[in-house]
């Protein structure tokens, strides 16, 4: 058995949890979520917390227990107090914007990049150069995370570029002024 999927998910108060067969519905302050759970994990709803556990012991239900857990707990954690990511633009003249519903970045192209922010994120741009993520569902705020960070990754020479805040960018040595 996992051991992840063998904790109790505690249940804040104020979140209410639904089951419907294999779907799972999450509801808080913060919104709704719902997600399928695979076949093969059974759920038990009980006073103030969730039990994961499989219906038969093959490696396919053993590998799936962990997952359920860790995606039912994250639902729970998403509608109460969402998830956060913050980017950072790092280079002379690299700054963002929102205009609308686009994050607009001037990020050293010859046009600005627009990047449509999708329905569930929101997304604030901090002092021109700090970029939160943030939103209910954690594998969409991750995702748009990463894809803003793919418009410019940073480079290895100077670090320009946009990256997670606190990443390290391991920096290489240009060239050597002759010998």
């Amino acid at each position: 058995m996992s051991r992840i999927g063998k904790k109790p998910i505690e249940i804040p108060d104020g979140i209410k949890i639904k089951l419907d067969g294999s779907l799972v519905t999450a509801e808080g302050p913060k919104g709704t979520l719902s997600r399928e759970i695979p076949e093969g994990i059974e759920i038990v709803l009980k006073e103030n917390e969730v039990l994961i556990g499989t219906r038969s012991d093959d490696t396919k239900g053993r590998s799936l227990h962990g997952l359920a857990r860790t995606l039912v707990a994250n639902m729970i954690t998403g509608v109460s107090k969402g998830f956060e990511k913050s980017l950072e633009i790092v280079g002379v003249g690299y700054r963002g914007e929102i205009a609308g519903d686009n994050l607009v970045l001037l990020i050293g192209y010859s046009n600005p990049v627009k990047y449509k922010i999708l329905e569930g994120i929101t997304v604030r741009v901090d002092k021109q150069v700090n970029v939160v993520v943030s939103g209910i569902d954690k594998e969409l705020v991750g995702r748009v995370a990463s894809e803003i960070r793919d418009l410019k990754k940073p480079e290895p020479y100077k670090g320009k570029g946009i990256r997670y805040a606190g990443e390290y960018v391991r920096k290489k040595v240009g060239k050597s002024a002759g010998t």
